[in-house]
């Protein structure tokens, strides 16, 4: 088994790419804690044990300091100390031009998007570094390269992430930790599924492999980095977007995307 008798942590689990990599860890072997603000993340963490696995959860706001240290501690007193970190749980529904957004919205998206995976990483690495091992993976964005139309505060916490990915491996990667970050393009998350057809379509015509991700390919991707075969690959950003990047056609611009030829 790929992770066996690892314990990781999973924030923002309670649906999406978070719960789907959760069980993906579970199926391989790990023991999975599972974070989320919203109080369904239980049931993920049902979900585990029923695979034989253990489990612990915690509804914890990861902006929050004192969330994050009493949360964590809840797992460590269930499952032991941390081993893997994936730092999943981000907003992504602050739409709003740069002169519209409230400073009050910039402020909680960074604290969530950025600050949040900070928090986390703070409350777990020492014990990493006590074991010489340790694997930290940071869900960014393909905004985090390319910006995204109407939404500056998500595009700016996600390329803040690629900083504090790249930080985190030139300040432990001697201590046996690595620490990546992953750029999912459009996958067919719960949100991405309510986007009107109009959109997702066009959407689809910037991706050169013409189809939408799954959730379970970013899982892959997730799980491998976890795992002791990812050894030597420390602070980079991969993407996993079907060739997305690759087009210069920026979803920033919809009416101009629109005008694309399929």
């Amino acid at each position: 088994m790929l992770h066996k008798d690892k314990v990781v942590l999973i924030t923002g689990a309670a649906r999406g790419i978070g719960k789907v990599s959760a069980l993906k860890l579970a199926e391989e072997g790990a023991d999975v804690a599972v974070v989320d603000i919203l109080p369904e993340v239980e049931e993920t963490a049902r979900e585990i044990e029923k695979m034989g696995r253990r489990s612990a959860w915690a509804v914890v706001d990861i902006s929050d300091v004192d969330q994050v240290r009493e949360g964590v501690g809840k797992i460590r007193q269930n499952l032991g100390e941390i081993d893997v970190l994936i730092n999943n749980a981000g907003i992504v529904t602050n739409i709003a031009r740069l002169t519209k957004m409230t400073h009050d919205a910039w402020q909680r998206e960074i604290a969530v998007n950025l600050s949040g995976a900070f928090n986390m990483i703070k409350e777990v690495i020492e014990h990493m570094k006590v074991q010489k091992w340790g694997r930290i993976i940071n869900i960014s964005s393909g905004a985090a390269t390319g910006g995204l139309h109407k939404q500056v505060g998500y595009a700016a916490s996600k390329a803040g992430i690629l900083g504090l990915t790249k930080t985190v491996t030139l300040e432990h990667a001697r201590d046996g930790i690595t620490c990546n970050a992953v750029l999912p393009g459009l996958i067919g998350t719960e949100l991405v599924s309510m986007m009107p057809v109009e959109i997702r379509d066009v959407a689809t015509r910037t991706i050169p492999t013409r189809r939408i991700g799954e959730m379970q390919e970013v899982a892959y991707l997730i799980s491998f980095l976890a795992s002791e075969r990812s050894a030597y690959i420390n602070g980079v950003e991969i993407p996993i977007d079907g060739g997305m990047m690759l087009n210069t056609g920026s979803l920033g611009s919809r009416r101009e995307v629109g005008q694309m030829h399929a």
